[in-house]
């Protein structure tokens, strides 16, 4: 579980400070505020671990396939000036202490990481890890490749790397290099994203057997991790109703066989107990919308990480506020930690509520709102004491609906005063 994140000069962030992250974490705030941003740094550090061994690149920036494409370092680098430096640093706690050789057991880890335009032939790359009061890093050498160090000992050096780890190079002394990269890719591998824009349902879908780590980037592989459940023996089958139910949007589905094969299906759904059956593509457009978020909720494996970006996007209001409980629900039972972006004022409410009511500690809550000042992104955690209340809620934080309605109530009044009423 990631527990601490820190950002400089990526995109509109010229530094994030220390956010905490929590078992539940949430970032608010208007369109291009910086929000979406802070998941891409983590999205970028994912695709760059699930590159295949034979790519030699440092960071991977994405293209048109990847979870994330930022373009070239110019692109990405706080307002484009290439001399600045770009910084992640992050904390994670292991799923199991680890004995790192003379090392007391940890389970805790801290990784840093700053990149000096990695286009540049003179590129100034500097990462580490950070257990204890113990440090191993990475820093470029003159004249080419790196050098490794334990604390401030020369302890190897080093051909190529990644952002997190090394490529080839003398690992004689560098051994444990391997087991803090190994715990890097184990937390990133444990990251499943779904993005804002989940692709329109299907008259028919196919499967072919195969299995999948999620449910897409945009919901597109939902079916077959229904599928693929099903055959692993996960416990969805009941939670993924009861939950349609709960949200008052279907009461029943099925996938029906439509070739003998059983290769080709029919998504069908009853919108009320004896009802007709009808294809997803025929009921409201909000079921197949947070169906991937259902199925993507109760199929990755218990400890895993969850992106969400919006959603709540296409649902009716109360639905948001049921959403809330949902998250609250496999936060506490499946141990998962969510980290999601949403403009959703009722999903917010909601939660301020179960924390009165003590169905999640306010300790296991993060809550960001997000800004933008002059073309610099600013952030503001949250201050939610134990009774669900926001002692520093930002003005016209979704908006001023209280402004409105005194607006209309004096146009209203003008209006009756000039019909003479």
């Amino acid at each position: 579980m990631i527990t601490e994140l820190s950002i400089q000069n990526f995109k509109s962030w010229k530094n994030t400070g220390k956010l905490q992250i929590a078992p539940l974490t949430g970032f608010f705030g208007a369109n291009s505020s910086g929000k979406t941003s802070i998941l891409q740094t983590l999205l970028m550090l994912k695709q760059t671990v699930e590159r295949p061994e034979n790519w030699n690149g440092i960071i991977d920036f994405g293209d048109d396939n990847s979870l994330v494409y930022l373009g070239t370092f110019d692109d990405l680098i706080y307002q484009h000036k290439r001399d600045s430096t770009l910084g992640i640093s992050l904390s994670w706690k292991l799923h199991e202490k680890l004995n790192l050789m003379e090392e007391k057991e940890i389970d805790i880890l801290s990784y840093d990481f700053n990149l000096l335009n990695v286009q540049n032939s003179d590129s100034n790359i500097l990462f580490n890890y950070k257990f204890g009061n113990t440090k191993y890093e990475i820093k470029s050498r003159r004249g080419g490749g790196y050098v490794a160090f334990k604390d401030d000992e020369v302890i190897g050096y080093i051909r190529s790397l990644r952002c997190y780890g090394i490529q080839d190079g003398d690992f004689n002394r560098m051994q444990l290099f391997s087991t803090l990269q190994t715990q890097f890719e184990n937390l990133f591998r444990s990251i499943r994203y779904l993005g804002p824009l989940r692709e329109y349902p299907r008259r028919n879908y196919a499967w072919q057997g195969k299995h999948t780590a999620g449910v897409g980037q945009h919901g597109e592989d939902m079916v077959t991790a229904l599928f693929s459940g099903r055959i692993q023996l996960r416990s969805f089958e009941e939670e993924i109703p009861k939950w349609l139910k709960r949200l008052d949007l279907i009461h029943s589905y099925r996938l029906k066989p439509i070739t003998p094969t059983e290769k080709d299906y029919e998504f069908l759904v009853r919108k009320y107990k004896d009802g007709p059956e009808v294809r997803l593509t025929d009921v409201g457009f909000g079921v197949s919308q947070v169906l991937p978020v259902l199925v993507l909720c109760y199929y990755v494996p218990e400890g895993s990480i969850l992106i969400l970006e919006q959603p709540e996007a296409h649902l009716h209001p109360k639905v948001q506020s049921e959403l809330a409980d949902l998250l609250i629900e496999v936060v506490n039972k499946r141990n998962l930690q969510i980290i999601l972006e949403s403009h959703s004022e009722n999903l917010i409410v909601r939660l301020m509520r179960r924390i009165a009511e003590e169905k999640i500690s306010n300790k296991d809550t993060a809550f960001y709102f997000c800004e933008m000042n002059e073309g610099t992104s600013e952030i503001d955690k949250l201050n939610i004491d134990d009774y669900g209340n926001i002692e520093n809620w930002p003005e016209n934080f979704f908006g001023d609906a209280t402004g409105d309605l005194m607006e209309k109530t004096m146009a209203e009044m003008k209006r009756k005063e000039e019909q003479g009423l």
